[in-house]
C-alpha cells in the first residue's frame, strides 16, 4: 500500500525539500564544518524559544530531555502536573529515576488549574515542577503563562516544561516567564523526522545540576552548556537531521514567527469547523484548545478504526483514532509543520466523503 499523507500528532508530513536538506555531504562532528553548522541554528531557534540562551541540540527523543530534566534538577521532590498520557508518563518516569514525587491529576481532557498548582506548593518539600503545555493525547492546551507566574511565587522551585508539539507553532517567551527547561522534539510542529529534540536550560537549572551528583552522562546539562559553548554536543549527533533542521528554521524565519502562528491557527479552525458542521463535540474545553491539532469526542459513536481506515485506503490520508484510554472514543486531526488552508482542505473532503457511510 503506498504511505499515506500523514495527518497524525507526529511525527507529520516532511517536505521534500527538507528531505533534500538532509541529504547534504556528511561532515565530521568535531570540526569548524560542524561547529559552523551548529552556530547557523542558534539565532532561529533562540528566537523561536523566546530565549537570549544557548538551545541544546539532544540526540534522542523528547523523552530523554524529560528524564534528563528529573536526573539534573531534583534534589528533594518533584511536582508532575498530569492531565493526559504524556504528562501522567512523566509522574512515572520520576518515580522510575528514584525521586520522590507527588502529581496533580486531572481527568484527561481538562487542563491544570494555577490555582491548584499553588495549593500544592504551599504544602512545602517541592524542587521541581514539570508540566506539559500541549498534551497531544487530549488536545488540551494548558495555560502557560499562569502556571510559570504560580511556580515563580516560590523560591527555588525549578518549572520544566514539554512543548513538543507546540513549539514553534504559537508563541512561548521562556525567558520572560522564567522556565528553567524547555524542550521539544522536532517531529512534529518543526516537520522533521524523528530522532532529534531542542532544549534551553536556565542558569538556575545549570546551578542546581551541578549540586546533583546522580545526573549521569549523556543528558548531564553540564555537559551540553560545556560543549554547547563551542558550538558543539557532547555525544554524537544525528548530522543530516542537523541538515533537516538548519533547513526549516531558515524556512520558519523566512516564513516570519507571526505569519507561522497566524497559519497554525487559521488551519486549526478550519479543523474546528469541520468538528461541528458534522456534529462532534470537542475533547478538550474552549479556551484549553490545543492549535497544533484536535482531538473530537466520538459523540456519533462511529467506527473510528474503519473511519481511519476508510480514509486512508480510499484518499491516502492518515488520521489518528485516539490514544491511550481515549482510542477509540476519540480521534485526532493534527494541522502542524508545512500543512497549508489548501492541504487541510483536501483533508476535510475527503473526511466528508467517507463519514456518511459510518453515520447510522
Amino acid at each position: 500500500m503506498p504511505k499515506p499523507k500523514l495527518f497524525i500528532p507526529g511525527p507529520v508530513d516532511i517536505s521534500p525539500a527538507t528531505f533534500e536538506a538532509m541529504s547534504a555531504p556528511m561532515i565530521g562532528h568535531r570540526g569548524k564544518d560542524f561547529e559552523t553548522l551548529y552556530a547557523s541554528m542558534q539565532p532561529g531557534l533562540q528566537a523561536i524559544a523566546g530565549t537570549a540562551r544557548p538551545v541544546f541540540l539532544s540526540t534522542s527523543s523528547a523523552w530523554g530531555v524529560m528524564e534528563a530534566s528529573i536526573r539534573n534538577l531534583v534534589r528533594g521532590k518533584v511536582l508532575n502536573l498530569c492531565c493526559g498520557a504524556f504528562s501522567d508518563k512523566w509522574f512515572d518516569v520520576s518515580q522510575r529515576c528514584g525521586k520522590e514525587a507527588e502529581k496533580i491529576q486531572v481527568e484527561w481532557g481538562q487542563p491544570i488549574d494555577p490555582g491548584a498548582v499553588r495549593a500544592k506548593l504551599q504544602e512545602g518539600g517541592f524542587d521541581t515542577v514539570t508540566l506539559v503545555h500541549n498534551e497531544t493525547s487530549t488536545g488540551v492546551m494548558n495555560p502557560l503563562s499562569d502556571i510559570a507566574a504560580v511556580v515563580k511565587e516560590f523560591d527555588d522551585i525549578l518549572l520544566v516544561v514539554d512543548t513538543v508539539s507546540s513549539f514553534s507553532a504559537v508563541p512561548i517567551a521562556t525567558d520572560e516567564l522564567g522556565i528553567d527547561v524547555l524542550l521539544a522534539g522536532v517531529q512534529k510542529a518543526m516537520a522533521l523526522p524523528p530522532g532529534l529534540s531542542v532544549f534551553v536550560v536556565s542558569e538556575a537549572a545549570l546551578a542546581r545540576a551541578e549540586s546533583n551528583t546522580d545526573r549521569g552522562y549523556y543528558f548531564d546539562f553540564l555537559e551540553f552548556a560545556k560543549n554547547g559553548a563551542k558550538n558543539n554536543t557532547p555525544s554524537t549527533p544525528p548530522i543530516a537531521l542537523l541538515y533537516g533542521l538548519q533547513h526549516m528554521v531558515e524556512t520558519i524565519m523566512a516564513e516570519g514567527l507571526e505569519a507561522r502562528y497566524a497559519r497554525h491557527e487559521a488551519n486549526n479552525s478550519l479543523v474546528h469547523q469541520w468538528l461541528a458542521s458534522n456534529g462532534f463535540e470537542h475533547f478538550a474545553p474552549e479556551g484549553f484548545r490545543s492549535r497544533t491539532l484536535t482531538t473530537i469526542s466520538n459523540n456519533r459513536d462511529i467506527d473510528v478504526p474503519g473511519f481511519v481506515k476508510a480514509v486512508r485506503e480510499g484518499h491516502g490520508f492518515l488520521i489518528n483514532g485516539g490514544y491511550g484510554k481515549i482510542k477509540g472514543r476519540t480521534f485526532r486531526i493534527s494541522n502542524m509543520g508545512n500543512e497549508t488552508a489548501e492541504s487541510i482542505q483536501d483533508l476535510l473532503t475527503a473526511l466528508n466523503e467517507v463519514l456518511p457511510e459510518f453515520l447510522g
